[in-house]
């Protein structure tokens, strides 16, 4: 006898899903995406910490530029000093002690009304830069 358990409220990743991350000029992650690169990370840290962490890599990299910060709503807006012109907000949220919230939202202008996937692979580059400098919390033990 196979038992099957599945994540609730978490969508499959159908053929129009793939073909909306594809043909859309926006990506952004959440907690229960139907996408699994595209879902929540937690990190074992304090918001502050993870605010200087994101803070810090934005205003030594070349290839962005803070637009904003706001460290009362755990908000950076930053936008791309080079290549595609993509506006990037990410959010920071202290879900309990020593567990904090990652999200980004990302949008890439370009001339077609989609990105053929760019915006999505911005957010899995920001996540990997992220794992480096933070503690992940993996899944089970959230």
């Amino acid at each position: 006898m196979q038992i099957s358990i599945l994540r609730v409220g978490v969508r499959k990743m159908s053929f129009g899903s793939t073909l909306k991350k594809y043909l859309n000029n926006h990506a952004e992650t959440g907690e229960r995406h139907w996408d699994p690169s595209l879902t929540t990370h937690y990190y074992k840290t304090s918001k502050d910490k993870a605010m200087a962490m994101l803070t810090n890599y934005f205003t030594n990299s070349a290839e962005f530029a803070i637009n904003a910060t706001s460290a009362e709503h755990g908000e950076i807006s930053v936008i791309s000093k080079r290549g595609k012109k993509v506006f990037i907000v990410a959010t920071v949220i202290m879900v309990r002690p020593f567990s904090t919230a990652i999200d980004f939202s990302v949008t890439t202008e370009t001339i077609l009304p989609f990105d053929f996937g760019y915006s999505s692979k911005v957010i899995n580059n920001l996540y990997a830069q992220v794992n480096k400098e933070l503690p992940q919390i993996k899944e089970k033990n959230r």
